[in-house]
């Protein structure tokens, strides 16, 4: 019996064991910081898609997916020039609210996705849009949708003028993130209201 050569293949098989044990660790570690990066990237939307898929491996590929999706895009900043015009659109439509809450919202809708467009995402269906606009805002792109839901809901006769108040504050949620403005810098259906009232009792 050659001792020599058993000692060997001991060896090997030992050090087989032990790289095997690195790489299973470095997978499970890989993992793990993965799914810590997607948790703490998407917040809210990750437990979505969680909710949505049932899986934690293949939520988490859904949303590596976007994330690579997106970094493929051009995403700008706003000029100055633009982000005035936009504020001054907004401002309009926020206006039209008081005598057309329904044509208000829908405008207001269109004013986002111009404002994405501008930033520079590419224009798909809703769907596809949340998705991608959820990679860098994604806590507010659950309001994105609400307010879709609800511009929906409403052309079935199922929502309310309050319901439509509701739908412009989840617009405007978005719409001052993707401007990157301060707070409060776009006027509110009350600010609006307010300005219409003084006006009339001028």
């Amino acid at each position: 019996m050659d001792l020599t050569n058993t000692n060997t293949q001991i060896a090997i098989g030992i050090g087989v064991a032990v790289l095997l044990i690195i790489v299973i660790v470095a997978v499970v570690m890989a993992r793990k910081k993965r799914s810590e990066h997607l948790r703490k990237q998407f917040g809210p939307e990750y437990d979505k898609v969680l909710q949505q898929h049932g899986d934690a491996r293949h939520a988490e590929a859904v949303l590596a997916e976007r994330e690579k999706r997106v970094d493929k895009f051009t995403i700008r900043s706003l000029s100055a020039a633009d982000r005035e015009r936009f504020l001054a659109d907004w401002a309009n439509v926020q206006r039209r609210f008081v005598d057309d809450p329904a044509f208000a919202v829908n405008e207001a809708d269109a004013l986002v996705t111009q404002v994405m467009a501008s930033r520079g995402y590419p224009m798909a269906d809703f769907e596809q849009r949340a998705a991608d606009v959820s990679v860098n805002y994604p806590r507010v792109v659950q309001n994105y949708r609400a307010a879709r839901v609800i511009v929906v809901r409403y052309g079935q006769g199922q929502a309310s003028t309050e319901d439509l108040r509701q739908a412009m504050v989840h617009y405007r949620s978005l719409f001052e993130e993707l401007l990157e403005a301060p707070k409060g810098l776009a006027p509110t259906v009350e600010e609006v209201k307010g300005v219409s009232r003084e006006r009339v009792a001028s």
